[in-house]
């Protein structure tokens, strides 16, 4: 089979657009080109990658599964040019890194800059994901180095402690009043909570809490972001789960209090893992050795 980089990013562009001709665009290329370098893609693989339908193109079952295999291979290329790019600059390799946005704001970022500090010729690149999606990049061999939430972890990996934190209560002064003792997980289930959504380690710690109990966890505010959260907060809409070392960095407003929890269901304990890929082996060591020795 043969498949060029055009090709590649013709078929993420056309699974991102829904179109042939608005990825073309994209692209720089002419339409029927486009269109003629999916019929043959499809007349090698010997199956349809995307359907027709009235008001664009969706992805097959079977492209969905070549989809993937395409963000690996695109990811490999940039990957690529970015080393190429940084060996022509005379730097000593580059370390991709994925991490959960809050290991990231609370312990990743001054990591990088001890490492920056110590280490000025190696280039850091930083992919924030959540803990499932960086082991799944870990597996892909897309990132050197992953950190996640080890109660998150789903893959056989080998894996090295790295950080703790725990979730505290967020909640608005005016519609919520706390006890100053830590707050039972009860009376935190018998409360409307605002999490993040679908993947992130927040949600999957509320949802074996409220498991515990024979409950199911639903509520009306899922979120993507710390700062969507606290906005949902600040209006008395429900109580939010944040670690403080996230909530520092966010400057709580005097009309915010927070509240401990009681247990250890909150909990975190961060780990981290790292693959063989072609990332220049000293430079790899380099950066192990900061991020685990740095606490």
């Amino acid at each position: 089979m043969k498949i060029d980089s055009t090709t590649v990013q013709l078929v993420l562009a056309v699974a991102e657009e829904g179109s042939i001709s608005r990825a073309a665009d994209k692209l720089n290329l002419a339409v029927a080109a486009a269109s003629r370098r999916i019929s043959d893609l499809e007349a090698q693989c010997g199956t349809r990658i995307f359907q027709r339908v009235p008001h664009g193109i969706r992805i097959t079952e079977s492209g969905s599964k070549l989809l993937q295999h395409m963000r690996q291979i695109d990811s490999l290329i940039l990957r690529l040019k970015d080393d190429a790019d940084a060996i022509s600059r005379g730097q000593d390799g580059r370390i991709i890194i994925g991490a959960p946005k809050t290991a990231i704001i609370q312990f990743l970022a001054p990591d990088i800059a001890r490492v920056k500090r110590r280490h000025p010729g190696i280039a850091i690149q930083v992919v924030e994901e959540n803990s499932k999606v960086v082991q799944q990049l870990l597996r892909d061999k897309i990132i050197d180095i992953g950190i996640y939430e080890k109660t998150s972890g789903f893959m056989p990996l080998e894996a090295l402690d790295y950080r703790q934190d725990r979730l505290v209560l967020v909640y608005s002064r005016a519609h919520f009043h706390f006890h100053a003792e830590p707050v039972p997980l009860e009376e935190v289930l018998d409360i409307p909570l605002v999490t993040l959504g679908k993947g992130s380690a927040i949600l999957a710690a509320v949802q074996r809490a409220y498991r515990s109990r024979g409950r199911q966890f639903q509520s009306s505010f899922v979120v993507s972001g710390f700062d969507t959260m606290l906005a949902l907060v600040r209006e008395g809409l429900g109580v939010g789960l944040m670690p403080p070392g996230v909530l520092e960095d966010f400057r709580l407003d005097p009309s915010l209090a927070t509240s401990e929890i009681q247990g250890d269901w909150h909990e975190r304990h961060y780990m981290l893992s790292s693959v063989d890929t072609n990332a220049q082996p000293l430079a790899l060591r380099n950066v192990l050795n900061i991020l685990l020795h740095s606490r």
